[in-house]
């Protein structure tokens, strides 16, 4: 059914110079770099147009191969939401338009995910919104590299960390509480953003907030200067994303799987 209310677009941030996997956007996942697999993903969400965000003409390239949209930007950018900020600012998008921030490491993520997060926004008259699933398994509680959410009675995120939280207090607790389907419990954050370009516009002119440098969560910075951010439980599970030559054969697994 069409719905002329979820009216959005897609920025793909991809850059080259990644720390812990160099090249990964271009990386080989079943015969296609993993920007064209994030890439075709995302073409079968409602998104009216899809851009990827680059920084790199290598990048710019293979999207070009295959048909695709992109944007140059600058290197000297310290995020993917600045990235994202530019390519609004250089196509010229108002400030009302919608932008999903899907990452380029997610090739695997559910075109209805990217569909959910733009609702979201829109139903829950969000600064911000984003996704999140109940964690069921107590290594994921308890990996730094799993952030957590915890919310408000309202579906609002209170705070994101690397951290178990909410804390329980014994190995009992943790067991009987994360199989619960319940928001009061442990929540794993899933890295796609939904906002307004106006809200993306205000967001990379502010300065890094105190929890934001300790824990490396740049959603963080949002929340401390005020800014809401609706977290939406998803309808699906997200695959972890790729960061490491780890994920990355286990992505090449599940594809090769469905083919």
């Amino acid at each position: 059914m069409c719905d002329p209310s979820l009216n959005f677009v897609v920025v793909i941030p991809a850059r080259y110079a990644s720390t812990r996997f160099p090249a990964k956007a271009l990386a080989d996942i079943a015969g296609k770099p993993m920007i064209q697999r994030v890439y075709e993903q995302v073409t079968k969400s409602k998104a009216r147009e899809i851009i990827v965000a680059t920084d790199d003409e290598r990048i710019a390239s293979v999207v070009k191969g295959f048909g695709g949209a992109y944007c140059l930007t600058s290197k000297a950018h310290n995020s993917g939401t600045d990235r994202v900020q530019e390519v609004a600012e250089i196509i010229g998008f108002s400030e009302e338009q919608i932008i999903v921030n899907v990452q380029g490491d997610e090739p695997l993520i559910p075109p209805d995910a990217i569909n959910q997060v733009a609702r979201e926004l829109i139903a829950n008259d969000a600064q911000i919104a984003t996704l999140a699933e109940v964690i069921t398994e107590v290594t994921d509680f308890r990996n730094p590299n799993v952030v957590k959410v915890v919310l408000d009675e309202d579906g609002y995120a209170l705070y994101f960390s690397r951290a178990p939280i909410p804390f329980l207090r014994t190995d009992e607790e943790v067991q009987a509480k994360l199989p619960k389907n319940d928001m009061a419990h442990a929540l794993k954050h899933r890295g796609i953003y939904a906002y307004t370009v106006s809200l993306l516009d205000k967001f990379t002119t502010l300065g890094e907030s105190g929890p934001e440098k300790i824990e490396k969560l740049e959603q963080l910075r949002a929340l401390g200067h005020g800014i809401n951010i609706y977290v939406g439980i998803s309808k699906l599970s997200i695959p972890q994303g790729v960061d490491t030559e780890q994920d990355l054969n286990r992505v090449v697994k599940v594809i090769e799987n469905k083919v």
